[in-house]
């Protein structure tokens, strides 16, 4: 390899080893985070990437689309729907689901476990509270606002540069 490409090509891999990269003349260096270890870690990462895809079965047919609620409450994972959409019928048939999050860039989540349903008022506030634009369409006080928290869950972080974390709730 010549000088002139060894040179690029040494810079790119620093950036894809270290972390670090260049902007315009200034040199970025990202402080190398510890790895995630808790359901805080795991609801935290949903909330920065804000979209995470669902998938749930229907029959034999998987379903995916995409949510965007995330909540911490009483130590547990919770996500919200509405119960008229078919997302919750087959949560309703099938509690096993999975969703998986990318940030983008480098990394990714893929969580799965089953879903319980909470039709606590409280809890359902609470989620409501995190998310006030959802208030537009549900109320803690409705039939249809539901939210269900995520037991015998297995998170795992996915990364190019590290090797895969796995948190367990």
């Amino acid at each position: 390899m010549s000088g002139k490409l060894l040179l690029p090509f040494a810079a790119l891999l620093l950036t894809v080893v270290s972390g670090c990269g260049t902007t315009g003349t200034t040199r970025e260096c990202r402080p190398a985070e510890p790895p995630p270890s808790s359901i805080a870690d795991v609801c935290k990462f949903l909330k920065q990437n804000r979209t995470y895809y669902l998938a749930t079965v229907d029959g034999d047919q998987p379903r995916v689309r995409p949510f965007g609620t995330a909540l911490l409450f009483e130590g547990k994972l919770y996500i919200q729907t509405g119960r008229k959409k078919n997302v919750s019928k087959q949560i309703g048939k099938n509690a096993k689901v999975e969703l998986c999050s990318y940030d983008g860039s480098s990394r990714w989540l893929r969580l799965s476990g089953t879903l319980v349903d909470d039709n606590r008022r409280e809890a359902k506030a609470a989620m409501l509270d995190a998310h006030p634009g959802l208030k537009k369409m549900y109320s803690p006080d409705d039939d249809n606002t539901q939210v269900l928290y995520f037991k015998n869950a297995e998170a795992v972080f996915y990364s190019f540069t590290a090797p895969p974390v796995t948190v367990k709730f």
